[in-house]
């Protein structure tokens, strides 16, 4: 499970303003290994978290390329899942990776063949000097992928984009009141404001729509995944990401991530580039 909250704007009308602000919950199991955000050993343009676990090493759940490409992707609440299913992470790592495909074609690809994973929503997007394009799909939805509108104020969970679940209702209606006073916040400032957005571990049950999508997990576990941010003894947020990109191409990435799966103890690291 995760959650993302972002808005672009291609053309912020500010010059202090931002092209990309993006706020992003990863969800795990505590002892699944993973690596932190770094550029990558063999891609030194890449940066991402990685996962480790066995079968799925090299997967991705958020990452960015110096030539502006994006993509994150969340999974999708579903009881029944299919252990023979394709690793969904791989879906992030095969975009920022390819050179071929824009953000659209790479979806329409990965649409004919969506059927082969397990539930999952996928943003893929590019930022580049004359446009920004921001795209999406989820294989329990639409066939198709979409291109998303500009200056909109997205939220994404563990349900298809823009699902009215409470959860992702508040967290947007906290996210949004971050962005409306980013003028008067510094890049610092705007950072802490936005994760503490992300730990905000208010309950938001009963939710008929989490709860019916959701049948079969027990009652203790929905009540725990109706928070942005999820704690459960072994089950929970254990990584949040910051991705700012202003008006000049400069981007800054801070990812706050869980150390010895133990949630008192967290490291914080921020990389600054110019796409």
């Amino acid at each position: 499970m995760c959650i993302i909250f972002f808005k672009f704007d291609p053309r912020p009308a500010s010059k202090n303003a931002y092209r990309l602000i993006l706020a992003a919950n990863r969800d795990e199991f505590y002892n699944r290994p993973s690596k932190a955000a770094d550029f990558w050993a063999s891609n030194s343009e890449i940066l991402s978290g990685l996962d480790l676990e066995c079968g799925k090493e090299g997967g991705s759940w958020l990452g960015i390329t110096k030539r502006g490409k994006l993509a994150a992707i969340t999974n999708y609440l579903e009881n029944k899942i299919n252990p023979e299913a394709h690793g969904r992470g791989f879906l992030v790592s095969n975009y920022l990776s390819d050179r071929d495909l824009d953000s659209y074609s790479y979806l329409k690809k990965v649409s004919a063949e969506g059927h082969l994973y397990n539930g999952f929503n996928l943003l893929t997007a590019e930022f580049k000097a004359k446009e920004d394009i921001v795209c999406y799909y989820g294989n329990r939805g639409s066939p198709q992928p979409m291109y998303l509108n500009p200056a909109g104020i997205y939220g994404l969970s563990n349900s298809l984009l823009e699902s009215p679940w409470r959860k992702l209702q508040h967290g947007k209606r906290l996210f949004t009141s971050v962005v409306d006073r980013q003028p008067q916040l510094s890049c610092d400032g705007l950072v802490q404001e936005l994760l503490h957005v992300l730990n905000n571990q208010e309950l938001n049950n009963p939710d008929p729509a989490q709860e019916s999508q959701g049948d079969g997990y027990t009652k203790s576990m929905l009540q725990a995944l109706s928070a942005v941010c999820v704690r459960s003894p072994h089950y929970g947020t254990r990584t949040n990401t910051i991705i700012l990109i202003d008006t000049a191409g400069n981007v800054t990435f801070t990812e706050r991530t869980m150390l010895n799966c133990d949630t008192s103890q967290w490291s914080t690291s921020s990389f600054q580039f110019k796409l």
